[in-house]
């Protein structure tokens, strides 16, 4: 069996519907995990994703900003949607697969959507940059305490941070600015390191090969300029890193009509 997870930021699921149908038709990941989409629980387009065949949702938002959700084919138990730095805003939901998936009953699947952090890189001067530290930090101190990479475990999302050198157009450009600051690149590889994760991206298509998932809106010719970052990922557990057979960043859809910043990405599990 195959498993085919994707991730992406979708920037106003109930706006751009009709770009994640099309994802899902072109694509037909098994489970879809989304971030940023900004709509209150009891406004998810809950009907749209049924009629595509993803009868099983998961979703954790709130009215106009942030906002995570889990569509899937396969059936799964167990949400469960975390607190962090004692905010309700939406920002990680997780779901774990039954029996009746087969091959991949048992999988958790978490999702998250890492604070930005504003524009400021100095959490004395800048309270959102604070928040995405102390976030962060607290990603850390669940990794260490529950140890949730301990089984047959996914974690995927927009983790607002390019770690790598080669995650971002221009390494030394980019070193003070928010997203790929030493101070959080450091953190999110102490955040993987916690619990033993393995960047399922980067295992397939190492270093130096440049990999980015999100282009500004602000750049006039995206694809021309290309001055992008890898900030949405998927991190497997040991136990799932043998299984890990392919691995796709969706770059055409930035092209699509009012894309998202970011593009979706999805990983193929071989069980």
């Amino acid at each position: 069996m195959s498993l085919k997870v994707a991730t992406w930021n979708i920037n106003s699921v109930r706006l751009r519907a009709g770009l994640v149908g099309r994802f899902l038709q072109d694509h037909a990941p098994d489970v879809l995990c989304l971030q940023e989409t900004k709509c209150p629980d009891d406004s998810f387009p809950l009907a749209a994703f049924r009629k595509l065949g993803y009868d099983h949702i998961a979703v954790h938002g709130q009215k106009g900003y942030h906002g995570v959700a889990i569509v899937s084919r396969l059936p799964f138990e167990a949400r469960d949607a975390r607190r962090f730095c004692d905010k309700d805003d939406a920002r990680h939901i997780a779901v774990t697969l039954t029996k009746d998936a087969g091959a991949a009953a048992g999988i958790t699947l978490h999702n998250f959507y890492v604070p930005a952090g504003g524009d400021i890189p100095d959490p004395a001067l800048n309270v959102k940059f604070a928040h995405k530290l102390q976030f962060l930090d607290e990603m850390i101190e669940w990794g260490q305490r529950d140890r949730p990479a301990a089984g047959r475990s996914i974690l995927v999302g927009d983790l607002n941070v390019a770690p790598l050198e080669h995650d971002v157009w221009s390494h030394r450009q980019l070193l003070d600015v928010v997203s790929h600051t030493p101070v959080e690149t450091t953190k999110l590889g102490v955040v993987q390191e916690s619990a033993s994760w393995v960047d399922a991206m980067r295992a397939l298509r190492p270093e130096p090969e440049k990999l980015f998932t999100w282009w500004s809106y602000r750049a006039q010719d995206w694809e021309k300029s290309d001055r992008g970052r890898r900030l949405d990922h998927v991190w497997l557990s040991r136990e799932l890193e043998g299984s890990l057979a392919s691995m796709d960043i969706v770059r055409g859809a930035r092209s699509w009509e009012r894309p998202s910043d970011h593009v979706p990405v999805t990983v193929t599990l071989a069980l």
